[in-house]
């Protein structure tokens, strides 16, 4: 049996989302007529209460889109120091909008008000101009922690308070609103932009939508074309996104449930140190010996998954692991105790 692990963007498209993708009414994006990504882009900006979406391959692109759009040239961002943006997207943020970054030291990823705002700086010609603040929910190196709204509004307060942008690099977002119980469409009050995966969790192919106002993504058309995210007949992969909004939130429920199981395992194996209680789908772990030694042994069992650190192993659930893969994987850490 092989059970991939590695991540919630290895999954393939469900019969229902083939068929959805294969009926797609197509023309062409940058011309504005692709009948199925104008539908996906409507859709995702009514769910979270946005004006407006553009639909683009990754959400490296759209979360770097959205940091042109709220940032100029010597402007400074503020994140937290495992933020995505800053060490996933090849130094986007500088190469993309020549914006320094200034990063906290959040618990698990999530930063508040009272860590924010002596960060922001004052104006003087010596510093760069605090323009943006960047959210990341979940987050990834928190071992997918989330913020719920009640986190959220008082950092929106200070943002709107100190004249600085807001946006959310909503990576794994439905997981938390289905880990929170908050209501997508409640964070367009407090969020000026807002990058939605496709690909991730809700098991699209190819995508993200990135959301704000109608002036805001009129713009970002004009940046995502600078980046060469303009896709021509993209109705086929904004079908598949428009299926997974419909169909495929609820069950992350089941992923999560599944997280808590090998969880549970994990941390009655004597081969691990310790184990960050997941929230959501992810899991991060601590080897007593070296991760890679432990990938090796997992990977002779037919289990797959990534180290994050020298001791650090992740492992992902998602739609393409089911219950009996998850009992599977269950007795094989069993075994190693």
């Amino acid at each position: 049996m092989i059970v991939d692990l590695r991540s919630d963007t290895v999954t393939k498209p469900t019969a229902g989302m083939l068929e959805a993708m294969f009926n797609a009414k197509i023309g062409d994006d940058v011309f504005g007529e692709d009948e199925s990504v104008n539908e996906l882009e409507q859709k995702a900006a009514a769910m979270f209460g946005m004006e407006a979406g553009i639909f683009c391959p990754s959400g490296t692109m759209t979360n770097q889109i959205a940091i042109k759009c709220f940032t100029q040239p010597l402007d400074e961002l503020i994140a937290d120091q495992t933020a995505h943006i800053y060490r996933y997207e090849g130094g986007g943020i500088a190469f993309n909008s020549a914006v320094s970054t200034r990063l906290l030291n959040g618990y698990r990823g999530i930063i508040t008000p009272e860590m924010i705002e002596p960060e922001i700086n004052a104006e003087n010609v010596h510093y760069p101009r605090t323009s943006l603040v960047v959210l990341e929910n979940t987050v990834n190196k928190g071992g997918g922690s989330c913020y719920s709204l009640e986190q959220i509004k008082p950092v929106a307060a200070l943002c709107r308070r100190k004249g600085l942008k807001l946006h959310l690099d909503g990576a794994r977002i439905f997981n938390a609103l289905i880990h929170t119980g908050d209501k997508a469409i409640d964070y367009g009050k407090y969020f000026d932009g807002i990058s939605v995966c496709l690909s991730k969790g809700l098991g699209a192919p190819v995508g993200s939508v990135f959301l704000s106002d109608h002036d805001t993504i009129k713009y970002a058309r004009r940046v995502r074309k600078v980046l060469g995210g303009g896709m021509r007949q993209a109705g086929f992969l904004a079908a598949a996104g428009s299926y997974a909004l419909d169909h495929h939130v609820e069950r992350l429920k089941i992923d999560h449930a599944h997280a808590q199981i090998l969880a549970g395992e994990l941390s009655k194996c004597r081969q691990v140190s310790s184990v960050l209680t997941p929230e959501t789908n992810l899991i991060l772990f601590d080897t007593v010996e070296p991760a890679n030694a432990f990938l090796q042994k997992l990977a002779e069992k037919g289990i797959k998954a990534n180290a994050t650190d020298t001791h650090r192993i992740r492992f992902v659930l998602h739609l393409d692991v089911h219950p009996e893969q998850v009992e599977y994987v269950s007795g094989v850490l069993k075994s190693f105790s």
